[in-house]
């Protein structure tokens, strides 16, 4: 769910379609008067709609990127805690949630969303969504000679599938029919944040240069997965860093309002970090 967004802030980019899937589009103030490179913004589940990503996409547009950011979802956000529970679940469900079950109900919906949504099914669309950049934006995406990604949450898991070498889609598997099981990343670098359904699969593939903002005991993005990555990325020769915060919640690097100065700092600082990161390569 959302964090309040900051006091006296609003989004100043736009809705538009690009292979046929909604994205938002924030664009540097002067493009395309000054080169601007491209950044395929990938969010948590609150999606496009939710002002708090549309503002964080705007701030690295503030930097010289142009952001695309996709709906990943096809109109099918996350469930958050103002869901209603359907009408046509069964009494005994219903029952439970009258009880006081409400977080029981809530994991039950996002488990069903979760199973909706997994890479056979996002993969295609953000291959799309790339595919139309590439020719809508030619000309950042040669200035920034590649496609650069930052992702958030759900988000995170698909720039280090972006990032492999190998990408799951019909022309990949056509290819490998062909002898040639390789196609090259899809992302020049990336930097991700409190992944979220991360795989040890998914750093194995990792080709790219890669920011990991991560937390320490989430366990949403395990200790043992990051630790054992870190392993990997070392062994395969990929240029990494992995920044661990602690005493922080998963998203806080997500913009949004907290109260507690610690987060605020920390959302700040991981910001500025994969901002660096990005520029530097």
């Amino acid at each position: 769910m959302d964090r309040p967004t900051p006091a006296g802030e609003a989004p100043t980019g736009e809705f538009s379609k690009l292979g046929d899937v909604d994205v938002y589009i924030a664009k540097p103030s002067d493009y395309p008067h000054s080169p601007s490179k491209l950044l395929l913004m990938l969010t948590g589940g609150t999606g496009i709609k939710s002002t708090n990503n549309q503002l964080q996409a705007d701030k690295y547009a503030s930097e010289g990127f142009l952001v695309i950011m996709p709906d990943q979802f096809g109109g099918d956000p996350a469930p958050n805690s103002s869901t209603e529970i359907p009408a046509e679940s069964n009494p005994s469900f219903l029952e439970q949630v009258k009880l006081g079950f409400a977080e029981g109900a809530k994991a039950f919906l996002i488990d069903m969303w979760l199973a909706r949504h997994t890479p056979e099914k996002v993969l295609p669309i953000l291959h799309k969504v790339v595919g139309a950049a590439k020719e809508e934006f030619a000309d950042a995406v040669a200035n920034g000679n590649g496609i650069y990604g930052v992702g958030y949450c759900f988000g995170a898991k698909y720039i280090l599938l972006l990032g492999a070498e190998v990408a799951d889609t019909g022309a990949a598997k056509a290819d490998e029919e062909q002898g040639n099981m390789k196609q090259p990343p899809v992302l020049k670098a990336g930097a991700i944040a409190h992944g979220t359904l991360v795989t040890q699969e998914d750093i194995e593939g990792l080709k790219v240069p890669t920011y990991v903002v991560a937390i320490e005991n989430d366990p949403l993005f395990p200790d043992e997965i990051r630790k054992e990555g870190v392993k990997t990325l070392e062994t395969n020769k990929i240029e990494h860093e992995v920044k661990l915060y602690s005493g922080v919640p998963h998203g806080f690097a997500v913009l949004g309002d907290y109260d507690d100065a610690k987060i605020k700092s920390s959302q700040t600082q991981a910001y500025s970090e994969m901002l660096g990161w990005l520029q530097a390569h």
